[in-house]
């Protein structure tokens, strides 16, 4: 059983940054892709980040490329979200999840993409940016 469970979360001013992990059970083909997602009340939940992680590709949502960053360690058993520069629309839940073997074709094409595919989750760490 695939097991995901989210740390990192926070209150920070506009400008700052947090960064977010999630400790995955061991890396299976089933949880090749890892993914981080928020949602915000009134939203859907949106992905953030993912990486492949048997191969170390990483892909970024344009609303954060540039100021986020995913990565995994050597162990693949946790996943980061480093989040700099943040702003009050990055406030939300923050989600962990992951499927596999591959990631989802809407990831691999870039830009956004939502929650489709993505079959295990966390429970979610909140981020609260203030202005």
């Amino acid at each position: 059983q695939v097991q995901l469970v989210e740390s990192g979360g926070g209150s920070v001013q506009a400008g700052g940054s947090l960064r977010l992990s999630c400790a995955a059970s061991a890396w299976t083909r089933d949880r090749n892709c890892v993914g981080w997602f928020r949602q915000t009340p009134g939203k859907e939940r949106e992905g953030v980040a993912a990486i492949y992680s048997s191969g170390g590709a990483t892909y970024h949502a344009d609303s954060v490329k540039g100021r986020f960053t995913i990565s995994q360690d050597r162990s693949r058993t946790t996943y980061y979200l480093q989040m700099t520069n943040l702003t009050p629309e990055d406030t939300g839940l923050y989600y962990c999840a992951a499927d596999g073997p591959g990631c989802p074709l809407a990831i691999l094409r870039g830009g956004s993409w939502s929650s489709e595919g993505f079959q295990y989750w966390g429970q979610g760490t909140q981020v609260t940016v203030s202005s």
